[in-house]
């Protein structure tokens, strides 16, 4: 079966688990809801960069990307922040809906599955 890593494990989840050298992170949120929707989408893409770092990946081995939006009507800044965000040429597969939040405040969530590098 392999070994299984947890990292930050806590009594509810863990932020990343690694298995047969694939990452995967949690459900990210932003601590500052006090942002708009980009800032929000900063922070929790800057939340991704240093999970994957940590398990051994990085946003270029993405292999798939699930995005929660508060109003999908807002997709488009969320969009200029996450094309800004991603390399050129891996693109990873993803998915972005709108979604009731555990929070009001919270704007976006953010669920990866990577690859180690």
């Amino acid at each position: 079966m392999g070994d299984i890593q947890r990292f930050h494990v806590g009594a509810r989840l863990s932020e990343t688990a690694v298995h047969n050298r694939t990452v995967y992170l949690a459900g990210q949120v932003p601590d500052d809801l006090t942002k708009n929707l980009k800032g929000q989408t900063e922070e929790v893409l800057a939340m991704v960069d240093g999970l994957l770092a940590e398990a051994g990946s990085d946003k270029s081995c993405i292999l798939m990307a699930q995005i929660f939006l508060a109003d999908i009507g807002e997709i488009g800044a969320m969009n200029e922040v996450w094309d800004a965000w991603i390399p050129a040429g891996h693109t990873p597969p993803r998915a972005t809906v709108q979604a009731r939040m555990a929070k009001a405040d919270y704007l976006i969530e953010i669920v990866v599955t990577a690859a180690q590098r």
